[in-house]
């Protein structure tokens, strides 16, 4: 991700999050720590080629912070349209390779209690629930499910992406 995919980011996010959304400025300041030698963060967005009336289109993007030997998924979504095609597991994917990169030894990330779909692409990479924060995703009051990786190099050895 760029900064000149924030714009269509945020037409997505706030179509998908519309309670929760982040903001331009999250965005920003996140891909400021994207960059050079000392980048903790890693971006990534999913596009689809354009027609002859437009360019590529962003239907999907994720983020992933390090601090030390602890990964962070920050966010992942895939446009309704695209949802069951295998994106956000692709999208996973490229997360859980910077995580290695980052040479964590551990993701954890937060997904809302009612998002099973999440919760279920998770579980297929190795995340197991250690927990719950109350309250997490406001101002809907919706609390979160804390999940854990442990060994993100191991949930994509052998994985490639196509495209």
């Amino acid at each position: 991700m760029r900064w000149w995919d924030i714009e269509p980011v945020l037409e997505l996010e706030k179509d998908l999050f519309p309670e929760d959304a982040w903001s331009r400025g999250m965005f920003w300041s996140d891909l400021a720590h994207a960059r050079g030698p000392g980048a903790t963060r890693r971006y990534v967005v999913a596009e689809i080629a354009g027609d002859a009336a437009g360019g590529a289109r962003i239907v999907g993007y994720g983020g992933l912070a390090a601090a030390g030997d602890v990964g962070d998924v920050q966010t992942i979504a895939v446009s309704r349209e695209h949802w069951g095609t295998g994106l956000g597991a692709q999208l996973l994917t490229e997360l859980l390779r910077a995580a290695t990169a980052f040479e964590c030894a551990e993701v954890m990330l937060e997904c809302r209690v009612d998002n099973i779909r999440a919760q279920k692409l998770y579980e297929r990479f190795g995340f197991e629930a250690i927990g719950f924060r109350r309250g997490y995703y406001q101002p809907g009051n919706v609390d979160a499910l804390v999940m854990r990786l442990n060994d993100p190099s191991t949930s994509v050895q052998g994985t490639e992406i196509n495209g």
